[in-house]
Formats: structure tokens, sequence, C-alpha cells
């Protein structure tokens, strides 16, 4: 700069111009020369970015909803006469039974005894008649197929027989008054406490069972969800006890009508609990799955930029940031599918993008 700034002194010294126009001319030179100086411009700056590798995947377009889970089966059962209470001993437990044991369809649970009760149906005596009405009956048969009886005094040791078979049968279940056994395989939800060996009366709440391995949820959706939402549709079910577990469920029955007060239309969905998981009461989330891509690139929603009807991305070649307009397809809570413009192994940027310019500089940072 020095150098320049003497040879502009000498030119003006030798020349013939004017003091005036000599320092427009020197002001105009040193300017020129100033800006044919190497400088650092902002094009040559690196930007730091980061990069994902883009891979084929999955995904789902969703429809959420929320409700209630409901047990499939349940139900309290009350007893059907007075007896002395005796609570049984679960026999995978080896103690009485209590709130939260499972018991399988048939285990007695409970037993009401009243020997008075007991004799009054006379199941023995019963038995015995019926014993004998048969044997009656045998004879019968034999003296009909030679003649002695009359097809009338046959016919009438049968009537017998069906009657006496109809008490021993009604007998037995007026025995089974006393059992109250599980109707279902399930679990022990409610069991009201009764001092053991107290008569308790008729009709009062015994044990409550519910079997939700197999739950149900009512469901109301929005009529904009009509024309999507279909029977046998899947179902990803959540709570937010369960962070870590989706629960799998199916669309059951779907309301054709709509509610001209709520502008909605309801189904009913079914979840598998195998494990459990679930409790009966609990409020989750549903998610229904109207669509589904299973071989789609796919990338997050929030490295995509727009401007009025475009959408696009930058990519990585090079160290050289190139923006790529996409075309896009389904899309959930956090990812989009891409149908156009991004192909398998495209470096997508997904950190730093926010300042790019196409053809600017980067620098990839892991």
């Amino acid at each position: 700069m020095k150098n320049v700034m003497k040879g502009l002194k000498s030119i003006c010294a030798v020349s013939l111009l004017s003091p005036a126009a000599c320092s427009l001319s020197l002001v105009c030179l040193l300017l020129a020369a100033c800006n044919s100086q190497p400088q650092g411009s902002q094009n040559d700056i690196a930007t730091p970015v980061s990069v994902q590798e883009l891979k084929k995947g999955s995904i789902s377009k969703l429809i959420n909803t929320t409700g209630t889970a409901q047990p499939t089966y349940g139900v309290d059962l009350n007893s059907q006469m007075s007896g002395k209470y005796r609570l049984q001993v679960n026999p995978q437990t080896g103690k009485p039974f209590r709130l939260g044991d499972k018991v399988d369809k048939g285990r007695l649970i409970i037993h009401l005894e009243d020997q008075e009760y007991e004799n009054s149906i006379a199941i023995d005596a019963k038995e015995l008649n019926l014993e004998i009405a048969q044997q009656e009956q045998n004879k019968q048969k034999a003296l009909h197929e030679k003649g002695g009886v009359t097809l009338l005094e046959m016919r009438n040791t049968e009537v017998k027989v069906t009657n006496a078979r109809l008490e021993v049968e009604n007998a037995r279940l007026n025995l089974e008054k006393r059992d109250i056994r599980a109707p279902f395989d399930g679990v022990i939800v409610n069991l009201p406490h009764y001092t053991d060996n107290v008569k308790v009366e008729q009709g009062k709440p015994m044990v409550g069972i519910m079997d939700y391995a197999r739950m149900y949820m009512d469901i109301n959706l929005p009529e904009s969800a009509i024309s999507y939402v279909k029977a046998n549709q899947p179902v990803y079910v959540t709570h937010y006890t369960l962070p870590d577990d989706t629960l799998q469920g199916v669309i059951s029955e779907l309301s054709p009508a709509i509610s001209a007060e709520t502008r909605t239309f309801k189904g009913k969905l079914l979840i598998r609990n195998d494990r459990l998981l679930l409790r009966p009461g609990m409020f989750v989330k549903a998610d229904i799955v109207v669509d589904k891509a299973d071989s789609s690139i796919i990338i997050p929603k929030d490295v995509v930029l727009s401007n009025r009807q475009r959408r696009y991305v930058y990519i990585i070649e090079k160290n050289t940031a190139i923006l790529r307009d996409i075309k896009t397809g389904l899309e959930d809570e956090n990812n989009m599918e891409v149908l156009d413009g991004l192909k398998v192994n495209d470096n997508l940027v997904i950190k730093g993008f926010e300042t790019l310019k196409e053809n600017s500089r980067v620098k990839v940072q892991k």
C-alpha cells in the first residue's frame, strides 16, 4: 500500500492536472487498489452442520383419539343363598384368595355352608329314586319285549325316570348355589371382607372378577375421519405410565351415523393386553393406522424448509450445501415420507441448516 501511495504522488507531481483533479484521481486509484487486495468473504466461511445418511424405513398416517380402557369380561357375583362364609385357599399361593389373584374358569373361591339347606334338598334320596325308576324301566322293557306288559305301562316308567332325573338335576343346581366359582379366567378385582364362619345373607356381594387380557375402548371420531377409518384397521395404544410399551389393537366396530350435536361418529376398538400392562379404567391414547408406507425415505419434519408451495432441504456433497426441492407423502408427529427429490445414501443436513444457502461451504460435525 505504501508503494502505491508513493507512485500516485509521483504521478501527481509530474502531471499537468489541477490539484483538485489530482486528488480525485488519487482517491479512485486508492479504492481500486484496496478492492484488489485478497480478503476473506462470507462464502469462504464453512458453516458447521450435522448430517444423517438416508435409508428406507416405514411410516404410518395416524388418526388420534383417547378413551377409557375397559375389560372384555367382568362380573360381580352375589350370594344366591345364606350360609356360613368360607373363603377358599388359592392353590397357586397356598393362602386364602385375595385381591389381584388370578383364577381359572370354574375355580372355587368361596363356599357357603348351610346344613339345613342341604338337608332340605335331600339329593341322596332323589338320586336313589332315580336309580329305582331306572331299574323299573329296564324291567318293564324286558316284559314288553315278551308281551308281558303293554306299551302304555312301559312308557309310564319312562315318565318316572325323566321326572326323577329332573329332580336330581335341580337338586344339584341348588347345591351349586353354595359355591362361588369363577365363570371365566380372570383376576379378582373386588373381594368384600367377611369374617370366616359367620353367616352371610342371600344377595350379598361376594367377589368381582375381570378378564382384561383382552380389553375394549369406546371411541368418538371427528366427522372428517369417516372416509379414512375402517373396520379391522390396526391401532397403537399407549398410556403415560407405559412410555416404553405400545400395545396392539384393532378397530372392531364403527357407526355409519354422524351425531348432529358433536359432529362425531362412534366406534369400538379391541386391545391385546396379554401381559396385563393396561388396567381397567386407564385413560389411554389410541393411534389408528389409516395408511402406511413400508419402504420409503423418511426424514424428520423439523428439517424441512418451505417457501409458499415449495418444500426443500439441504444435502451435503463435497463439503458443499446443495438445495433439494422435495415432494412429500405421509406424515406422523415427527417424520414425513419423501416421494421425490432425495435418494438413499444422501447426506441430509439435520443441524445447522437454518442459515445455509445454495452452494454454502460446510464443515460436517459428528
